[in-house]
């Protein structure tokens, strides 16, 4: 099975300025596996793309990517804001 973990990271590397910043955590629920993506604050703009057209593909790669448990994936960039 892909670790989507990998997948994530080697998917946004090339996009983002910070590479050694990029952080994915997952958390289960009762009917997603979330995973969650923290950058630093100058690559959020550059991974969501104008009207978040590059979150969107990389989020149709995740997505179509089988999950044990019958679970659906869920791709969130954390924005750092509090």
């Amino acid at each position: 099975m892909v670790s989507i973990d990998n997948l994530i990271k080697t998917i946004i590397s090339p996009l983002v300025e910070f590479p050694e910043e990029i952080s994915v955590s997952r958390q289960s629920t009762e009917r997603f596996e979330e995973y969650h993506v923290q950058l630093a604050a100058d690559d959020i703009g550059r991974v969501i793309g104008r009207q978040g057209h590059v979150i969107q593909t990389i989020r149709t790669i995740v997505y179509s990517l089988p999950v044990q448990a019958g679970n659906r994936v869920r791709l969130v960039v954390d924005d750092n804001k509090q």
